[in-house]
């Protein structure tokens, strides 16, 4: 009896299932979208957040009574300690001190836990916003450079202490101009 019962039930599930089926003979037509009103979409929502970027920044400075500049690109800077030292150019291998911030005052990476830093400017392999500020300076020099996230780490942040959409202040020494 219970044999049949199962059999049953299975018979009612298959049934059902086959029953459901719709026979669709369309194809699918891919929906055009008007690409000018997405861009145009776009462009708004970056404007915004460029002033709203800008409007923390500003706010900061402030804050902190810095006097900057701000580049032609976006970088706003101080180089608040001058020295006669030798001016950097591209090509030229450098070697600083650091500390990156957000703009909440949340210490990211220094050369106190990391160590100093060494790059080559305008290889490409620190935040735009680094490179641009290192031209601004000569061996000795001490600046604040504050880096928008379009110059810094963007969207996504770097996946470890800087978020996504951060603006990071880098305060800078540069210590000297190496060969290697």
């Amino acid at each position: 009896m219970l044999k049949y019962l199962k059999i049953i039930i299975l018979s009612v599930i298959i049934i059902s299932l086959f029953s459901c089926k719709e026979e669709n003979n369309t194809t699918y037509q891919p929906r055009k979208i008007n690409n000018s009103g997405f861009k145009d979409t776009l462009k708004i929502i970056n404007k915004y957040l460029l002033k709203v970027d800008a409007e923390r920044i500003e706010s900061y400075i402030k804050r902190h009574d810095w006097h900057t500049q701000t580049t032609q690109t976006g970088l706003w800077y101080e180089i608040y300690e001058t020295k006669n030292g030798q001016k950097t150019k591209n090509g030229d291998i450098v070697k600083f001190n650091y500390r990156i911030e957000l703009l909440d005052g949340t210490l990211c990476y220094s050369s106190d836990s990391a160590g100093t830093k060494r790059i080559k400017i305008g290889k490409g392999n620190v935040e735009s916003g680094l490179q641009q500020g290192l031209l601004l300076m000569k061996v000795g020099d001490k600046a604040h450079f504050i880096m928008p996230p379009y110059m810094a780490h963007g969207m996504l942040g770097d996946f470890e202490k800087i978020p996504a959409r951060a603006t990071i202040i880098y305060d800078v020494e540069l210590l000297e101009i190496t060969d290697f």
